[in-house]
């Protein structure tokens, strides 16, 4: 079993699905007591979120670029940004890197594929919605990529940062966007990217009349392919 490397802490409250996620895919996997090996590097969230209010992206880069080292120098044999919007500085990190990187966009896209689905609405920090990082990624892949309007993505992004990075669910928000997802079928999409690793402690499949792809067990799925050998996964190196 290789080592997954997670540069995490973006929120740590996804960061810690992550941790849980490889660890019960890898029992699935092979029984008994096994568990997942991984590292961890959790970043202060507070610097990363000032970082990208204030446009200071390879500032942001950086920070990862060393936490990334720092889980290859502890042993991880590829490595994961745990979180979309941070996949901006992919490139920057990958670079700092002598193992792959396990690009987010690439396992989702991946997974969206495999269920036949093309048109799709894409869901995340108004960072993730509105830049072209992000929507470029999927769409390199065949995929035709939706967002919210205005009001939907500001909806989206305040949820996220107020509520969901703080460990805050609440009912209200669930049904604002419930109805974000159902504008986004209205315009055609097929099915929903959760673009955000916090969104799936908001929404799951249950919620949504189209396929939603949790972004957080993707990435999670496609980890533990490729760290136990799984072919049909390769670890994509972001470009």
């Amino acid at each position: 079993m290789k080592t997954i490397g997670l540069v995490g802490g973006m929120s740590w409250e996804s960061s810690a699905e992550y941790y849980r996620l490889l660890n019960e895919l890898v029992r699935e996997r092979l029984g008994g007591l096994h568990s997942a090996r991984c590292v961890l590097y959790s970043v202060d969230f507070a610097e990363i979120e000032r970082l990208q209010v204030a446009g200071e992206w390879e500032a942001a880069g950086g920070v990862l670029a060393g936490a990334a080292k720092g889980v290859e120098a502890a042993g991880a044999d590829l490595v994961l940004i745990c979180t979309n919007t941070m996949h901006k500085v992919a490139e920057q990190v990958q670079a700092a890197l002598s193992v792959p990187l396990l690009h987010l966009a690439d396992a989702t896209a991946a997974a969206v594929l495999r269920s036949g689905v093309r048109r799709v609405g894409l869901l995340g920090t108004a960072f993730t919605m509105e830049q072209d990082f992000y929507r470029e990624r999927l769409a390199s892949h065949g995929l035709d990529v939706l967002v919210p309007d205005a009001d939907g993505r500001a909806l989206v992004h305040r949820v996220i940062y107020e509520e969901l990075c703080l460990g805050a669910v609440h009912e209200a928000s669930r049904a604002g966007y419930q109805n974000v997802i159902e504008d986004l079928v209205r315009e055609g999409a097929e099915g929903v990217i959760l673009g955000c690793t916090e969104i799936e402690l908001l929404i799951g499949q249950e919620h949504s009349p189209v396929p939603v792809f949790p972004t957080t067990r993707l990435h999670a799925e496609a980890a533990v392919a490729a760290a136990l050998g799984d072919g049909r996964h390769e670890a994509a190196a972001a470009p």
